[in-house]
């Protein structure tokens, strides 16, 4: 079984492969990129909108405010290959630490390795660059702390610097708490059941300072009403990360979900005896979570890695398998795998970006020189951010909390011919126009059919430009 154990020591660095080699495809990262460089120039968090055009400064949210400096950081130092290694790193890291944290406490090597694979594979729709990987990171540190069951003083505090670290990356530590909170509450039963337990003195405290971090942000208790208007703005519009598994555009999704769900399932009633009831119902929970709202797969992924380890391990237990992988371990040779795919594949394997972003059609409208505001379809707004601010602003972007629900009603009925070009003109004054001539197909016609505006530029992908005409080139 030596085979084994080396494809078993190889499997982090075929995941580091398999993220490196996808493109770059989520649309917020690059408003997120430019407002890391406007904090990191100014020393901290603004409190001022930079963007939007009719929104300019009013008081802006400061989510992920860490996340956006640091990575924006990176970009600067490392390009977009340095930040595609670093922000793979962090999405990875916390599958890595909470398996090396399962590995310590005696999960056999391929049975690590298996905790590894299954969860990957549900999760990997959801992996671009953003801090959602900051996420991964935090939540899987924490799953650690708790795995090696370390007593309370030390997991106080490793766990209370990550807690806030992690709000302040991410605004997601309310999954930490309720991973506390389960272990708390388990341990409490436990302790009334059998007073020669200890109290969970450490969970317990953490489980609070986990409520605490949610406030522990530049927004304080404001991100509870910033949080509830982003949730309905993105149910609103129909954002397929906010939907059920079971709703048509999500159900790619679902079927690698489903069929983790399955294997994990299957593995975890294969083996009835010593199973560990907070793991178990943290990824229960975590799986209603992410059924409901495939956001939250992430998590549940990373809920799965003890919870399968474990049941692997033990259906090994015994057997020759096991003790050879116990036996026959290549020491370095993973590590050394990640360092090398990390070197070889930007080399080999540059950046690439998804068709779908607009990228051409924004380079072509610098070339230019138009200043103002760029109406372009919502989710184009982050790449126009990106590459024209503060020559540009935007009508729309992809924060949902930025914009009124009127607002996202009236970009609604733009797309769907409600609203006229005229009124567009009327409320923006646009210095061009950069859309996708199908999904804005009535404003497309209009522009196609005006004398004041020219169209100078279309994409393969549809996406065009319009500028306004010089009045000699009005007939």
């Amino acid at each position: 079984m030596s085979w084994a154990c080396w494809a078993a020591a190889l499997v982090p660095a075929a995941m580091l492969a398999v993220l490196l080699l996808r493109r770059v495809w989520d649309v917020d990262i690059f408003w997120q990129l430019k407002l890391g460089e406007i904090i990191l120039a100014h020393g901290g968090p603004i409190s001022r909108e930079p963007f939007a055009a009719l929104h300019l400064g009013e008081p802006l949210p400061a989510i992920g405010w860490l996340a956006q400096a640091s990575m924006a950081f990176v970009r600067a130092i490392g390009g977009w290959d340095g930040l595609r290694i670093y922000d793979s790193l962090c999405w990875l890291g916390g599958f890595w630490a909470v398996a090396a944290a399962c590995r310590l406490r005696g999960a056999s090597r391929l049975a690590v390795a298996a905790a590894l694979v299954l969860p990957f594979i549900a999760a990997l729709a959801t992996a671009s660059i953003r801090p959602q990987s900051y996420a991964s990171l935090c939540f899987g540190l924490l799953l650690a702390l708790q795995r090696l069951e370390l007593r309370p003083l030390p997991a106080i505090a490793l766990g209370v610097p990550l807690l806030l670290l992690w709000q302040n990356l991410h605004p997601s530590v309310s999954v930490g708490a309720l991973a506390l909170g389960i272990q708390t509450a388990l341990g409490l039963l436990a302790w009334l059941r059998d007073r020669s337990r200890p109290l969970p003195i450490g969970p317990a405290i953490l489980s609070l300072a986990a409520i605490g971090a949610v406030f522990a942000t530049p927004d304080g208790v404001s991100i509870l009403a910033i949080s509830a208007k982003n949730a309905e703005m993105s149910l609103a519009i129909g954002a397929s990360e906010w939907r059920p598994l079971w709703i048509e555009g999500n159900w790619t999704n679902a079927v690698p979900v489903l069929a983790v769900a399955i294997v994990a399932l299957f593995l975890v009633l294969r083996q009835q005896e010593r199973r560990e009831p907070r793991e178990l119902l943290l990824a229960l929970a975590l799986f209603i979570l992410t059924a409901t709202a495939y956001r939250f797969v992430l998590f549940w992924a990373l809920a799965l890695v003890p919870v399968i380890a474990r049941a692997v391990t033990r259906a090994m237990t015994g057997s020759e398998e096991y003790a050879n992988t116990q036996r026959t371990a290549p020491r370095g040779l993973a590590a050394a795998a990640v360092l090398f795919v990390a070197a070889i594949t930007p080399i080999v394997a540059p950046t690439r970006f998804a068709p779908t972003l607009p990228l051409g059609a924004i380079a072509y409208l610098k070339t230019l020189d138009v200043h103002g505001t760029i109406y372009a379809d919502f989710p184009y707004g982050g790449p126009v951010i990106d590459a024209g601010w503060p020559a540009w602003h935007v009508a729309y972007d992809g924060r949902y909390y930025r914009y009124a629900r009127e607002e996202w009603q009236y970009n609604g009925g733009i797309e769907n011919g409600y609203v006229p070009l005229v009124d567009v003109i009327a409320k923006w004054h646009p210095a061009a126009f950069l859309i996708q001539e199908e999904h804005n197909a009535p404003l497309a016609g209009e522009l196609a059919r005006s004398r004041r505006w020219q169209r100078v530029y279309r994409g393969p992908d549809g996406v065009v430009v319009y500028v306004p005409r010089r009045p000699s080139q009005r007939r």
